[in-house]
């Protein structure tokens, strides 16, 4: 019966003692995990070093090649003397921690060898170092047998010095010589090792002890070891060979610890757009605006050189990426309109478009855009207008191409924010209402700058190089491009001398969102195309910071830096682009060679003749209000209709009653209410409509 009871006893103690799996080293640094993921550029520099697991402090598993040779034979010397002559469990020291134990007036000296050591950093459920349960001790001891089968002398040393704690919570050689020391393992001296591996016994030990243990082991350099033990620190800030340049990009990339993600950022790109957006935001002051941000595309290839989502400084929101932020887009989305209405054929860059005031009557009120100087300039051609970028013109241009034709082309160039259809836009889509972000006109742009062939943007060295697809007319693309690249033509607006200005080809278009909340310029050469946002990420206006002042300044730095060995040069000439000269019968320009799309290119603009001219209602003005006056007889009080452009048999009607028309002229009588007067021609097919309010 006894035994029995025995054999229960052992086959029990056996069970519960019996070691681990044992993989072999080459599976231990596969699966060693950092608590740090890394962010690296093109060529396998680092941009950034996040700490992603709390839990304890560890970087990348350190080869023993890779460690300096007085740190394994120091290790062995302070730690376990026969490690070369034992299989794990030194028996001479396993005696003497017993008669110690007996002893008690002795001062008890430990006995677990390195490989019973490691083995307890392996398995930690095995019994942690220090832990003095027999049963702990009888499985680490059997693990460290284990281990000894398994791996090699130096595999074991190897293990060891990348899984112990050295303090706080540092764990490994790698992170513990940054934290302390400040330096990688291959660059530590005998003195520095000396005090790493006097922390071993007692990672909290005070600088007294630490420098007497370390003076153990270099008995010559007590002095210098008394001073470095001084300056030992516990701080949990690491120091990092990152560049610490693209925060932003990594917390969008990084999401498990010890990831490493290769992009497409280029470390010298990256580090130029930093420091142009730093210089800039530095000279405007807090006061005025706060935050910016930058990203740098190769034309060719869609890859994102550069990706600033903010700098920090003056900052309240540093942590919100300003890159991938949606912001109202102000002008920058007029040169797509522009293009769509050339690929049309419905407007040339010489068309004449009427910047005058302009009513328009929308679903949610009467809809009155105005320029951003509040000055208008009659008649001017396309291309002044888009240089110029007035508002007006283009609100007029949409009116020719419609609203959700406009929403569908933007959608296409990859504006995804425009979740709505064109009617929730409404007029304004051509002033740039819409939320966009800093990487959406990027790529937008730089489809100009291939002149009209569109591909998704590369952020990540693995992300798919996915075949351009033609979204827009090369010609089209072309011409506005010329028109961007025209310093003369936006010298009203902008001088002859801004920041839009280079000493070599470059198209550019800057923007400016309702109250100053948001100043963009977005611009290419035939290479790059680089769009910069400058605002205050909480939404609150910059002070007297205008579209040339702003991001301007920016693009231009980060422009000439691109290009200081290589100058910028136009995008090659389409087949379908033809000159040809032009005169402007109004004489608001002067005659010259404009580019056309073949077929579309005219020897005079003109003011269209009346039987030319759309027909439209001129009186009453859409959004009119009138009044009643009870002291004329209702009868009396009538408005006059007029209208322009030859219309036929056509037909006016009220509220969707036909109005008679009599020798040209038509009377509508004043009935308080809204009213919508109605043009058609002889067909029934709606000319123009107006609405009007009697009070």
């Amino acid at each position: 019966m006894m035994g029995g009871l025995a054999l229960v006893a052992l086959l029990a103690l056996d069970w519960v003692t019996r070691p681990p799996m044992v993989h072999d080293m080459a599976w231990q640094r596969r699966h060693w995990q950092s608590s740090e993921a890394w962010l690296y550029d093109r060529n396998g520099q680092v941009l950034e070093e996040v700490r992603l697991d709390f839990g304890q402090r560890r970087l990348g598993w350190v080869r023993l090649e890779a460690m300096p040779p007085s740190l394994p034979a120091m290790l062995v010397q302070a730690e376990d003397r026969r490690f070369f002559r034992h299989g794990g469990v030194d028996w001479l020291a396993m005696g003497g921690a017993v008669r110690d134990r007996l002893q008690r007036h002795r001062r008890l000296r430990g006995a677990s060898t390195i490989s019973m050591q490691t083995a307890a950093y392996l398995w930690p459920q095995i019994g942690q170092p220090g832990r003095r349960s027999w049963i702990d001790k009888l499985a680490q001891m059997r693990a460290a047998y284990a281990l000894e089968r398994a791996w090699s002398k130096q595999e074991i040393l190897e293990a060891y010095l990348n899984l112990a704690p050295f303090r706080g919570e540092t764990q490994g050689i790698a992170a513990s010589a940054q934290v302390l020391l400040g330096k990688e393992p291959s660059r530590l001296d005998r003195r520095e090792v000396a005090i790493l591996v006097a922390l071993l016994p007692n990672p909290l030990a005070k600088p007294e002890r630490l420098s007497k243990r370390a003076c153990r082991l270099l008995p010559d350099d007590c002095p210098a070891l008394h001073a470095l033990a001084q300056g030992i620190s516990a701080s949990e800030t690491l120091p990092s060979s990152a560049q610490g340049l693209a925060p932003h990009l990594a917390a969008h990339l990084l999401a498990e610890p010890g990831q490493k993600v290769t992009t497409t950022l280029d470390l010298r790109v990256q580090r130029m757009a930093v420091e142009a957006l730093r210089h800039q935001l530095e000279g405007l002051g807090p006061r005025r605006v706060r935050d910016g941000a930058v990203v740098v595309v190769d034309n060719a290839s869609g890859d994102v050189l550069a990706y600033v989502g903010g700098v920090g400084l003056g900052s309240t929101a540093a942590m919100v990426d300003g890159a991938s932020a949606a912001r109202q887009a102000g002008s920058t989305l007029k040169p797509h309109l522009y293009a769509q209405l050339v690929e049309k054929k419905w407007l040339t860059a010489a068309s004449i478009l009427d910047d005058s005031p302009v009513q328009l009557d929308t679903a949610s009120g009467l809809y009155v855009p105005r320029n951003y100087d509040n000055q208008f300039m009659g008649p001017v051609s396309a291309r002044r207008a888009l240089a110029n970028s007035l508002n007006v013109p283009a609100v007029r241009a949409l009116l020719l191409d419609g609203v959700q034709p406009f929403r569908d082309r933007l959608a296409d160039l990859g504006y995804e924010d425009l979740e709505e259809d064109g009617s929730y836009y409404g007029f304004s889509l051509a002033l740039g209402s819409a939320e966009v972000n800093l990487l959406q006109q990027a790529n937008a742009f730089r489809t100009l700058a291939n002149l009209g062939r569109w591909s998704p943007l590369r952020v990540k060295g693995d992300d798919p190089v996915v075949p351009p697809r033609v979204l827009m007319d090369a010609g089209a693309a072309w011409i506005v491009g010329d028109i961007l690249a025209d310093a003369s033509a936006r010298a009203n607006t902008f001088g002859v001398d801004s920041a839009l200005r280079l000493p070599f080809w470059a198209a550019a278009k800057t923007g400016t969102s309702k109250a100053m909340r948001d100043n963009w310029c977005i611009g290419y050469t035939d290479l790059y195309t680089v769009a910069v946002w400058v605002g205050n990420l909480e939404g609150d206006p910059m002070r007297a910071v205008s579209g040339t002042a702003g991001a301007a300044p920016v693009w231009r730095d980060i422009m000439l830096a691109l290009h200081a060995q290589r100058a910028g040069k136009a995008p090659p000439r389409p087949a379908n682009v033809i000159p040809a000269r032009v005169s402007f019968a109004l004489g608001h320009e002067p005659p010259r060679m404009e580019w056309f799309l073949a077929g579309t290119q005219q020897a005079t603009m003109a003011a269209a003749p009346a039987f030319a001219e759309k027909p439209h209602i001129v009186n009453p003005a859409s959004g009119a209000v009138y009044a009643l006056d009870p002291d004329i007889p209702p009868a009396r009080q009538t408005i006059g209709v007029t209208w322009r452009g030859d219309v036929g048999q056509g037909q006016l009607k009220l509220d969707g009653r036909a109005i008679a028309v009599v020798g040209g002229q038509a009377q509508l009588p004043l009935v308080p209410g809204s009213h919508l007067l109605s043009l058609t021609d002889h067909g029934g097919r709606l000319l123009d409509q107006v609405r009007f309010t009697v009070k």
